[in-house]
This record gives C-alpha cells, structure tokens and sequence, in this order.
C-alpha cells in the first residue's frame, strides 16, 4: 500500500454509509478539492519545485476523496486530508525518482493544516500568483498558468475560454513552465522596482479569478480565493491605490453572493434581489478599501460603480447619473467593447432608453460586440422600458439562444415569457 492509500484523519466506523450519505459526502469531497487545490499546489512547488508533479498531487488527492469519502465518511478536516494524500503521493514518486534528501524531508515535515500560519503575511498561493505572472511570459500565458494552477481549471475549458484548440493550450502551458524554469524566476513575491512591475499583471488576474467564480455558472470558491488573495495583497502593499480598489470593487460585488439566485436556483437581476440579503459587513469592509483610494484608476471607477449599487437602498433609489458618468470615464480611460456596452446600460437608467439606445448602437459599430449574447440582452432591456414588450421579448429569446451557460439561458426565457404574457 502506498502513502497516498492511507491518508490520516478519516472519521473510524463510517463504512457502510447509505446512499444519502454518500452523495453527500462525494459533493463534500468535490468542494473541498476546489478549495484546498490551490494551496496544495502552492505548497508543493514551493517544497519540490516541480509545477507538473505539484498539480498532478492535488489532483490525485481529489479523486482519492471521491472515490473514498462516500464510503468511509468525510474526514474530520478535509483539507488537511487532502494535503496528507498529495503529500504522500509526492513523497512516492520523489523515491522512486531518487531525488535529493532535502525535498523528501520538507515534504515530511508538511502539516495537514486548513490555512497558513496567521502570521505568515505571504504565504505560498500569493507567492504563486506573482510567479505566475513574471512579465517574462506572455500576458495569455500568464492568464492561463494561473487559471490552471491556481484555479485548477482544466485545460480543455481554459483552452475554450481563450479561443484555442486544447492541443496548442497544452503546449503553451508547457513552454510557460519551462520559462519559468529555463529564466530562474523566483518563487516569491518581489519587492522594489519588480513589484510594481508585475502589479498589473497580478491584479488582472485576481480579478479574471473573481470573475470565474462570480459568473452564473461559475465555482464561488474561485471568488472566495480572490477576495482572500485581495486582501493579502491590499495587507502587503497598503499605499497602492488600485490594489485598495481592486479589493473594493471585489468585496462590494461578492456582498450580493447570496441574494443573487431565488429558491429555485434561478438567477435574480439587480432590482429584483433582496437587498436584506446582502452582506453588509463585506460592504463596509469594501468603502472602507475606496476611502483610501487616492488615484483615479479602473479599478477605481469600477468599485465607485459597485458602490452606487451597494449603498442604494432600493432598485429605484439608485444613483445611476453618478454610474454613468464614472462609466464615461472609464471609457475614456480604458475603452473596450463591454465597457462601451455597460456605459450603454448605465446611460439608458440615467437618462431613459432612447439614450442607452444611441450608445449601444455606437458600441456596436465596431464589431466587437458581435455574437455576444450581452448585447442582446441589453437592448432587450431598453427596448421593453421603451415599451415594445413583443419585440424586447424576441430579442431576449435570441440572447438565450446564444448564451452558453444554462443558468442564464433559464434566466433570459423567463423575463421573454414575463414579458410575453
């Protein structure tokens, strides 16, 4: 019997659980992969320096837990189970491979703990993030070595969401990896010159992380990593304005996290959300982050945005001059299609459809919206507000048929019949 076949901490007698059981336990054993992943990783490239082995570990690790929870019962603390059976694993191979002593015996002395040590400021996932995003790689490949590393995002599904086939996404992941080894690049977060050099890079990707886990059908372990990330990195770098902000605009859209679905699991627009729900410690933790923003970056603009919405106290009592005019000078600042189209909404709220209209028609010219199913949904909204219920709700059923995620596509059909009826 190998290490990884006898990991410590699983609760004795719970063979023979009934079917309920297990289903829950392996719904259990699935959560605690995504969120132990990341650290897993961290902590074993930082210990053996080996990317490929490091991930293959703590995806060994889950499957083990998929296949032994349902029988055995879900440990008593599942993350420092998985670190033992991924630790274990590498331990194995590391012997067979008859490596130096000094990785078999880090690797011994790792301890199964849920969470680094709270006075450990950096610990391994951020140093890994900054790695990740050495400005030696490319920005795509450093987008897509931290959504595999970090996120644990298979390759097949990063390969789609960056418009490539899963072959060439294999090799870019493997050339990153090299480079990484190939330049020297450090395993730590950088200090001086460097630190400022990577930051865009890092805040881009926290936010890309974010957004993986904030989309419809998206894993929210992925945005629990991100604000946990933001934090950290706010803590490490306290005077960096968009550092302050990235973790505002994260925290003020996170706050809604649980007033986003209805009872049946159905995705709620704004207006209609239950704003009790809302978390309003995440919320005054997040305008505490905007008060100290000093400069007037995106990040900036997005958070004062989040923040209209957050301190209004209804749908209706919403500052949506004061959304549109940041979204202006977001726009200035940093245009792109979607930017164009969210200015089209805020615009649309602000000053009545017709206007919202004009803009969207503008942000369109270019073709950069064309097949996004947004932007159908968009103008579905204004055209209704405008009152031509029929047409809103043909432009509504086109948008489900081009969304991807089924969450959304129920979404989009449902205020299509509302509006039909």
């Amino acid at each position: 019997m190998t290490h990884a076949e006898s990991p410590s901490g699983a609760r004795p007698g719970a063979a023979g659980v009934n079917g309920a059981e297990a289903a829950v336990a392996a719904q259990a054993a699935a959560a605690a992969g995504v969120d132990a992943y990341p650290r897993i990783v961290a902590t074993l490239i930082r210990v053996t320096g080996d990317w490929a082995l490091a991930e293959d570990c703590a995806q060994e690790a889950s499957t083990v837990a998929l296949e032994r929870w349902p029988v055995d019962g879900v440990p008593a603390n599942p993350g420092g189970w998985l670190m033992t059976v991924a630790r274990n694993r590498a331990i194995d191979v590391l012997r067979r491979a008859a490596v130096e002593r000094r990785k078999l015996h880090d690797l011994a002395l790792l301890t199964p703990t849920d969470a680094p040590p709270e006075h450990d400021l950096v610990d391994d996932r951020l140093r890994l993030v900054f790695t990740c995003c050495h400005p030696a790689l490319a920005f795509e490949a450093r987008v897509a070595l931290t959504l595999r590393t970090i996120c644990g995002v298979p390759t097949a599904d990063i390969a789609r969401l960056l418009l490539v086939s899963e072959s060439t996404m294999t090799r870019r992941l493997t050339r990153a990896r090299a480079r990484i080894a190939q330049a020297g690049i450090p395993y730590r977060v950088p200090s001086g010159p460097a630190l400022a050099e990577r930051l865009p890079g890092v805040l881009a990707v926290l936010y890309l992380l974010f957004t993986r886990g904030y989309v419809a059908d998206g894993e929210p372990a992925f945005a629990d990593e991100a604000v946990r990330l933001a934090r950290l990195l706010d803590a490490l770098m306290p005077g960096q304005s968009e550092v302050a902000a990235l973790l505002a605009l994260l925290l003020l859209q996170h706050s809604r996290r649980d007033a986003r679905r209805d009872a049946t699991g159905n995705l709620l627009t704004l207006e209609r959300q239950d704003r009790g729900r809302w978390d309003r410690a995440a919320i005054a933790e997040g305008l505490a982050a905007i008060a100290r923003v000093r400069h007037d970056g995106p990040y900036a603009w997005q958070a004062r945005i989040a923040a209209c919405h957050a301190t209004a106290l209804s749908a209706d009592a919403t500052d949506w001059p004061t959304i549109a005019r940041a979204y202006d000078a977001l726009a200035d600042l940093r245009p792109s299609p979607v930017i164009a189209l969210n200015r089209a909404v805020a615009h649309g709220y602000a000053y009545g459809p017709a206007a919202g209209l004009v803009l969207l028609a503008e942000a369109r010219a270019g073709g950069g919206l064309d097949g996004y199913p947004v932007a159908v949904a968009v103008e579905a909204d204004l055209v209704a507000r405008q009152g031509d219920r029929p047409r809103a709700a043909g432009l509504f059923r086109a948008a489900a048929e081009a969304v991807g995620s089924a969450v959304e596509r129920r979404a989009l059909l449902d205020r299509a019949d509302n509006l039909a009826r």
